[in-house]
């Protein structure tokens, strides 16, 4: 059954370390306890592939939400929590390959550098690590320098709080 309306999306985008998928699982959960019909697609599975398609000029990602979100669709879903660092300086290309009427809220999810330092050192490993901090922070810049009107700081929080935040935010709750 294809499914005709809006389509509500939020692009949760922050440098790598800030939380990202944590605060998606724990919104999908507050969605999931109000019975909130959603689904979750984390963008970095969408053109994980070695050399990486987006450096050849390949958007594999925006073809491969087009075709999950379509099937999404079809099973009667009209909410989408979508993670990826860069999504929020992609809105508009992700839109497009969402297809229809979106709605679409841009969300930076932000942390100090000692945070995300201290995040990264707990799930990354082996001399790759001082890197993985390094690009972290080239992130960090890039998306501090964007026009994203919704900016949450992730800091000492919980993945509840933020996500109730975020929802709040986006309109999800209400209030």
């Amino acid at each position: 059954m294809d499914v005709a309306g809006t389509t509500r999306v939020i692009f949760i985008g922050g440098r790598s370390g800030v939380g990202k998928t944590t605060v998606a699982a724990a919104a999908s959960r507050v969605l999931a306890e109000r019975n909130v019909r959603h689904a979750v697609i984390e963008g970095d599975n969408l053109d994980y592939a070695h050399p990486e398609p987006w450096r050849a000029g390949i958007d594999l990602a925006e073809q491969n939400l087009a075709v999950m979100w379509r099937n999404y669709r079809r099973a009667g879903y009209n909410r989408l929590l979508f993670t990826n660092t860069v999504s929020v300086a992609q809105v508009d290309g992700l839109s497009r390959a969402l297809g229809g009427d979106v709605d679409a809220t841009a969300v930076l999810l932000t942390a100090d550098d000692a945070t995300v330092d201290n995040r990264l050192r707990r799930r990354e490993f082996g001399p790759a690590i001082k890197a993985h901090l390094a690009r972290s922070r080239r992130a960090a810049d890039e998306l501090d320098a964007l026009d994203v009107a919704i900016r949450i700081a992730t800091d000492g929080r919980t993945p509840t709080d933020i996500a109730r935040q975020l929802l709040t935010a986006a309109q999800w709750l209400g209030g």
